[in-house]
């Protein structure tokens, strides 16, 4: 008789725990033991999430019991309070907040405006995007789970960056994501009637994201790395699309040579990936591609009149920017095929 996977899921009724719950169920080597909310202990997960099934699950308390992973989906603060006491039971631990992503505690503090509750392991975590540091998850008891715009970002700027194409100094941003990256909370700017017809930038030049995404980037080249980021919400319920604008390093020679090299580059990082497609040229990423999947679609181009490189690039903020990424890792952490559970192609229309 095979035994399966335990696995317990702290904060199983926001967005990104009800989405573990849904590609969960699709996976054959787990089996979901805990579903833990503070707020809703003792109700039957169906009575929330109906679309999940009538399944017997109730949802406990935060007492977690032994597991063999568990996965955070909750606020930052709350992972780090936590982990060390289940790191010691021998429970891995795949966090889809922030606690574990910063290496500096204070550039966590700064950022995030609370104390670090477990500093003493912040060397412990990987940081978990496993198509660039696949190598360094194998092994681990602690994941990082990358945030859903440093996830888009990321996949389109590290190989480039390290390849020296890019000119560091020259990084922009301009990333839209869907409603329900705002989690499942109600705030008067989450109003049907604030974001409908509606398209907005914010926090300018402060979002918690961007720390994230310059340590990912000054360790690609071993230097500091500064961008311009800028997110933007956009009136649908999932996605992400980040348009990147950088120029190109050194001597830029002939347009189409460049442009070449450029696809090279992300052709040789990715061609092998699962999850993670560039698209043929004149062809250019949308949202929809990547719909419920745990796909990233890319797109890359020389705009020879300004000098500036521009890559597109989409993901599902609740799957390949958070759950989806979640399960991926977990795969990796107990030597499974990274597509387990994850076979899943976008929807379409």
């Amino acid at each position: 008789m095979d035994i399966k996977m335990k696995v317990g899921i702290l904060g199983a009724t926001g967005y990104t725990g009800q989405e573990l719950l849904r590609l969960l169920d699709n996976h054959p080597e787990t089996e979901i033991v805990y579903l833990g909310s503070s707020s809703s202990a003792g109700k039957n997960i169906a009575e929330i999430y109906p679309h999940i099934g009538e399944n017997g699950q109730v949802l406990a308390n935060e007492n977690v019991p032994d597991l063999d992973v568990l996965f955070v989906a909750l606020p930052h603060g709350i992972a780090a309070s936590r982990a060390e006491e289940l790191l010691a039971r021998g429970i891995k631990i795949i966090d889809l907040g922030a606690d574990f992503r910063l290496k500096d505690s204070q550039e966590y503090e700064r950022w995030y405006k609370v104390k670090h509750s477990s500093p003493q392991i912040l060397k412990e975590a990987v940081y978990g995007l496993p198509e660039l540091y696949r190598s360094k998850i194998q092994g681990k008891s602690l994941v990082a789970n990358p945030g859903c715009f440093p996830t888009a970002s990321l996949l389109a700027l590290v190989p480039l960056l390290e390849a020296g194409l890019l000119n560091k100094d020259t990084i922009v941003i301009d990333a839209k994501s869907g409603v329900s990256g705002a989690g499942r909370g109600v705030t008067q700017a989450m109003h049907f009637s604030e974001v409908n017809e509606n398209f907005k930038a914010y926090s300018v030049g402060e979002h918690r994201h961007t720390p994230e995404i310059e340590q990912q980037l000054s360790i690609a080249v071993n230097e500091p790395v500064f961008i311009s980021f800028v997110p933007h919400l956009v009136p649908m319920t999932r996605g992400i699309l980040a348009t990147v604008y950088a120029k190109a390093s050194g001597e830029i020679g002939n347009k189409q040579l460049l442009n070449k090299k450029l696809r090279d580059c992300l052709n040789d990082k990715y061609q092998q990936e699962k999850f993670v497609h560039l698209l043929p040229e004149g062809s250019w990423p949308q949202t929809k591609y990547c719909y419920g999947s745990n796909h990233a679609f890319l797109q890359i181009k020389y705009d020879e009149r300004t000098g500036r490189v521009i890559i597109v690039s989409v993901i599902d903020n609740l799957v390949k920017g958070a759950s989806g990424q979640a399960i991926q890792n977990m795969n990796i952490l107990f030597g499974l095929p990274e597509t387990m559970g994850l076979e899943t192609r976008g929807l379409w229309p």
